[in-house]
């Protein structure tokens, strides 16, 4: 994990994991304690974003890198403007990540390391009974590959702390590495 300098306020926070890891619940208690510190920021769901600028896509291998490519131009964007783009997307390849990061360049990857069985068991989606049941096919972590970052700047284990800890430990580790200011007491 690399120091980085203190940066402007445009940053990219991309949350990555298996399906029901825990990347929204995170990024949703990530974003209020940003926002107290006076940065502007913004939400990029997969499932939301999926609803408009991805609804043509399915989840085949080119269309979830199609979806991560639309992904990282609009959170690429929000970067260059002072926003900072908390992206929350399962994005299963190294290599649409590396593009991502390429593309936005101010980049902060999360790895949220739920293992397979706790996402299994946290699925209201039901995705992942349906995709054992063989109702669903290229479902990410059953018979589609997951590819765990090999080197992100922080790494999130959802079963050991609610989602408020997690946070917080996570804006903590920002300090540490540079991307915000540690905060006064």
């Amino acid at each position: 994990m690399s120091e980085r300098p203190v940066s402007p306020p445009g940053f990219c926070l991309w949350f990555t994991g298996l399906p029901s890891a825990g990347k929204t619940t995170l990024a949703k208690a990530v974003t209020p304690l940003l926002e107290e510190r006076g940065y502007r920021v913004e939400l990029l769901d997969g499932d939301e974003v999926r609803l408009g600028l991805s609804a043509d896509l399915g989840f085949d291998r080119a269309s979830r890198e199609t979806h991560a490519r639309r992904v990282t131009f609009v959170a690429k964007v929000l970067a260059r403007n002072g926003i900072i783009p908390i992206v929350a997307l399962i994005s299963p390849y190294r290599s649409s990540r590396a593009k991502a990061r390429q593309e936005i360049g101010a980049f902060v990857e999360v790895y949220v390391t739920t293992p397979l069985e706790i996402c299994e068991q946290r699925d209201v989606k039901g995705l992942y009974k349906k995709a054992r049941a063989g109702e669903i096919k290229e479902m990410t972590g059953i018979d589609d590959p997951y590819e765990p970052p090999e080197k992100p700047e922080l790494l999130v284990d959802t079963r050991s702390q609610g989602p408020a800890e997690a946070a917080k430990e996570l804006i903590g580790g920002l300090e540490r590495l540079g991307w915000l200011s540690p905060r006064r007491a």
